[in-house]
C-alpha cells in the first residue's frame, strides 16, 4: 500500500501495539492476521490523510482502501503460493538491489536477525550492514517494487539470493553467533519450512533441492548437538543414535531429486553431499573423510571462499593428517575477512593440539573464545584451552 518498507514496518508495529493493548480485554480475534492487517491499513490511511500535498487525491485513495483491500491480500498468486513470507523474500531480493543488500535486508526483515548477527554472518562490519539495509529500503521504495512472487526469468534471477537468505537464516539458528543459546530452533524451523516451500515452487531447480537436502540432514542432528547445560557437542562426539532418521531420509530423497535433474552440482548440492557422507556413518570412526575432503575440493572450485577453505582444512586434517590441514588453515591467517572469525583460531587450535603443539593450541583456543559472541561456545573453548594447558609438556 505505502510502497515504503520502513513505513510499513512502523505501521505493523503500531498494529501490534494496538493488539497488545486491546486483546487482553477483548480476546484474540478469530483471524488475528486479518485484524492486524485491518489496523495497519487504517493507520496507513490516517498517514495518507495527514499529508498536505495532493490532499483531494489522497483522500479518494484512502476511501477506496477502506472499502477494498489490495488484490494481493485477497487472491492467491498464479502459482497458488499463499505464503506472505515467501513473497516478501522475493520482493526483498529484487534485482534493483545489489546481491549483498538483498540478503541483508531479507535477513533483517524476515529472519529476525540483528544487524550485528547479519554482519557476523557476512564477515563485514555492523555499520556496513546497517547502511546496506537503510539504502535497500530506500531503493525499493523509490522503485515501487511490488509485493509478489515473480514469474519466468525474473524468478530465476532472484532465486540464488533467496536460497542464500534461507540458508543464512538456517545457519544462524543452527549455530547462533551470539547470545546464551547455541541453537535457535525457531530460525532453523522457519528456514526449513521455506526450503520445503521453495522445493515445491521450483521443482526443476537442483540447487533448491540441494539446499532442502542440506538443511534436512543438518537439522537431523539437533537433539545431539547440545549437552545438558546447552553446551555445543562437536559432530565427532555426538550420540548418533539421537540423530533424526526421518529427517535424514528426507534429506537423502531431496538430494536424489537434485541429482536426477542432471545438472552439474552446485554449491548447495555439494554441501548436501558432504552432510550425507556424515549421515551415512553410523559411528564417528566410520566417516569417509577422504570423500568429504574431495567434495570440499570440488566445492572450493565451484564456490571459492575463505570459509570453504577453512572447512576443507578440517576435512584434509582428518583425512590426511593434521599437518596437511594446518597448512591450509595457516594460509588463511592473513585473510582480512577472517580476522575476527572465531572458527579460524578454533580450527587451528584443534590441529595444533593433535600435533602436540599444546602451548600454541591453548593460545588459539583462548583467541577463539575472545572472538565468539556465543556464551556456550565461549565456555567450551575456554575449557579446551584449560585442558590443553593442563597436560604435561
Amino acid at each position: 500500500m505505502v510502497h515504503d518498507i520502513g513505513l510499513a514496518e512502523e505501521l505493523a508495529q503500531d498494529a501490534l501495539v494496538a493488539a497488545l493493548e486491546q486483546w487482553p480485554e477483548s480476546g484474540v480475534p478469530d483471524n488475528p492476521g486479518a485484524w492486524l492487517m485491518a489496523v495497519g491499513k487504517r493507520r496507513a490511511i490516517d498517514r495518507i490523510r495527514r499529508r498536505q500535498r495532493l490532499e483531494h487525491k489522497l483522500e479518494e485513495i484512502g476511501r477506496d482502501l477502506e472499502d477494498q483491500a489490495p488484490p494481493e491480500f485477497d487472491l492467491p498468486d498464479d502459482d497458488h503460493i499463499e505464503d506472505d513470507v515467501l513473497r516478501l523474500i522475493f520482493t526483498a531480493c529484487h534485482p534493483v538491489l545489489p546481491v549483498h543488500a538483498r540478503v541483508a535486508l531479507t535477513l533483517r526483515m524476515l529472519g529476525g536477525l540483528t544487524t550485528d548477527e547479519i554482519a557476523r554472518a557476512f564477515l563485514v562490519s555492523e555499520p556496513t550492514v546497517a547502511q546496506r539495509i537503510v539504502r535497500a529500503k530506500r531503493t525499493l521504495s523509490d522503485a515501487g517494487v511490488p509485493f509478489e512472487v515473480p514469474e519466468g526469468p525474473d524468478r530465476a534471477e532472484r532465486l540464488s539470493s533467496v536460497l542464500e537468505v534461507v540458508y543464512l537464516v538456517f545457519n544462524e539458528g543452527y549455530a547462533a553467533t551470539a547470545g546464551d543459546a547455541w541453537v535457535r530452533t525457531d530460525l532453523c524451523r522457519e528456514a526449513l519450512r521455506l526450503g520445503r516451500v521453495l522445493a515445491g515452487l521450483a521443482p526443476g531447480e537442483p540447487e533448491v533441492h540441494g539446499l532442502a537436502a542440506l538443511m534436512e540432514i543438518q537439522a537431523s542432528r539437533a537433539r545431539a548437538r547440545t549437552g545438558p547445560s546447552g553446551e555445543p557437542i562437536p559432530i565427532l562426539e555426538q550420540d548418533r543414535g539421537r540423530w533424526d532418521r526421518l529427517l535424514i531420509h528426507r534429506g537423502f530423497a531431496a538430494l536424489l531429486r537434485a541429482k536426477d535433474i542432471g545438472a552439474p552440482p552446485g554449491p548447495y548440492v555439494l554441501q548436501a553431499a558432504i552432510a550425507a557422507s556424515h549421515a551415512q556413518a553410523l559411528a564417528a570412526e566410520d566417516t569417509d573423510w577422504a570423500q568429504i575432503a574431495s567434495l570440499y575440493e570440488v566445492l572450493a572450485h565451484v564456490a571459492p571462499s575463505p570459509v570453504v577453505e577453512l572447512n576443507r582444512a578440517v576435512a584434509v586434517g582428518m583425512a590426511h593428517g593434521p599437518e596437511k590441514g594446518l597448512e591450509i588453515a595457516d594460509a588463511l591467517v592473513d585473510e582480512p575477512s577472517l580476522r575476527d572469525y572465531h572458527l579460524l583460531p578454533s580450527v587451528r587450535g584443534d590441529l595444533l593440539e593433535r600435533l602436540g603443539r599444546r602451548d600454541e593450541a591453548r593460545a588459539q583456543f583462548e583467541r577463539a573464545a575472545e572472538l565468539t559472541r556465543n556464551a556456550p561456545e565461549r565456555r567450551v573453548l575456554l575449557d579446551r584451552a584449560a585442558a590443553v594447558g593442563g597436560r604435561a609438556q
